[in-house]
């Protein structure tokens, strides 16, 4: 079995050192559980293996999806946009409207809403046509995304409300329809359909679960299900949780592996889910021998993978006491041409390389209030902050679907938490 040392057996997964006697290094802890009815375990391990294919794979952007308001009668915005744009200027930038809230009816006084509504962000009109279903009203076509966590995620429809109200950012009216197509859908299917564990050596709950493969009963089926999280072995043996990566789904078979004797190549067939994009593989390797050595390994990436540089400094962070206050922190801004280089280039400057200090506004905030590394008041020098006066600018962030988040707005959050800044 995998075995581990160091300081107590049952410590917590990653307050142990993982070692295993193959030639091939174990890359992966499975910690989780098997067989779980309702509720489970999340601490129990269950693997080490070497490899994890279908957990890391690049996906085609996300397309864009196609909306009908049926029935609408517009206002604000949305009626003038309609009245002054031409046919021909419909489903181009001309016609774009930003986001929409699709809400119900305001409830009567002290009464709960029943539903909560929807969002749809970078909506752009396409198309008008006098409505057939309501005398009066206009069907709209839009393209733009629905907000969602996970591009297979369903979307409920409400089944009570019979009339959607329409509102833009900071709740200004655009109208309302009697029914909306396009944004409710079931669950999509698994976008990479089987997870595959390399190399691997299951602990008894995932071989308790290969037992079952081959058996039709429900009780079976329920033995192969597992939910586990992700973490990544260091060559130390230490083991540090990889946010966002999970195998959940059925264990549909098991094979010696090629990479060991003793060792399996475990197939489950995975729920719904978006996998993690592959760079963060070159991300972890930072990592694999301890922390970053030199700042700025981040800014070669993409805003994809600076977000997943600092997803993989918060998982590495390690509860420190905060420096005095009125340290004063050197900010490196020659790479911050987006908010997710702020983010890094903020967690190296306080942290050091690799260091964390929030990787979206609300993450900035709890850093700021202290026991991330840095006691407010503090002083912070932000060199070449001329980079980011240029690129972080008023507008909509079409990754982010909302406004985009500018250099004024940082200056205005860490002033509020006394952070003098000092631009040069």
């Amino acid at each position: 079995m995998t075995t581990s040392v160091g300081p107590e057996a049952d410590c917590p997964p990653e307050q142990r050192r993982w070692t295993w006697e193959h030639q091939v290094r174990p890359r992966w802890l499975l910690v989780g559980d098997v067989g779980f009815e309702g509720s489970y375990e999340d601490d129990v391990p269950l693997a080490l293996c070497a490899e994890i294919e279908g957990l890391f794979v690049d996906l085609p952007p996300r397309p864009r999806e196609r909306f009908t308001l049926v029935g609408c009668t517009p206002d604000g915005a949305l009626a003038d946009l309609l009245d002054r744009l031409p046919a021909e200027a419909l489903g181009t930038e001309r016609a774009w409207l930003g986001d929409i809230s699709l809400m119900a009816p305001p409830p009567p006084p002290n009464t709960p809403p029943s539903w909560w509504g929807e969002g749809l962000g970078d909506v752009v009109v396409l198309a008008q046509r006098p409505s057939i279903t309501m005398p009066g009203g206009v069907d709209i076509d839009l393209d733009g995304f629905v907000y969602v966590y996970d591009r297979t995620d369903a979307v409920v429809r409400p089944g009570d409300v019979k009339e959607f109200v329409l509102l833009g950012r900071g709740e200004v009216t655009y109208g309302a329809c009697r029914d909306v197509t396009g944004v409710f859908r079931e669950q999509a299917p698994p976008l990479v359909p089987k997870v595959r564990l390399l190399g691997c050596r299951p602990e008894t709950p995932l071989l308790t679960a290969l037992g079952a493969v081959g058996q039709s009963t429900k009780a079976a089926l329920r033995r192969r299900r597992i939910r586990a999280e992700v973490y990544m072995a260091a060559a130390d043996g230490s083991v540090g949780r990889v946010i966002g990566a999970a195998v959940c789904g059925t264990v549909d078979a098991g094979e010696p592996s090629r990479l060991g004797a003793g060792l399996l190549d475990v197939t489950v067939d995975s729920d719904p889910q978006e996998p993690l994009p592959l760079g963060i593989l070159g991300i972890l390797e930072h990592w694999y021998t301890g922390r970053p050595a030199e700042k700025n390994l981040w800014a070669g990436y993409d805003r994809e993978l600076r977000h997943h540089w600092a997803g993989v400094a918060l998982a590495h962070h390690s509860d420190a006491a905060d420096r005095p206050a009125g340290t004063t922190y050197d900010l490196d801004g020659r790479f911050v041409t987006d908010i997710e280089g702020f983010y890094c280039a903020i967690g190296e400057a306080i942290n050091g390389p690799g260091g964390y200090f929030g990787w979206n506004l609300d993450a900035l905030d709890d850093c700021l209030a202290g026991r991330f590394g840095a006691r407010a008041p503090f002083r912070l020098v932000w060199h070449d902050s001329a980079v980011a006066r240029e690129r972080l600018v008023a507008g909509y962030d079409r990754r982010r679907l909302g406004p985009a988040i500018t250099l004024e707005y940082l200056l205005d959050m860490l002033a509020e938490h006394h952070v003098g800044i000092d631009l040069r």
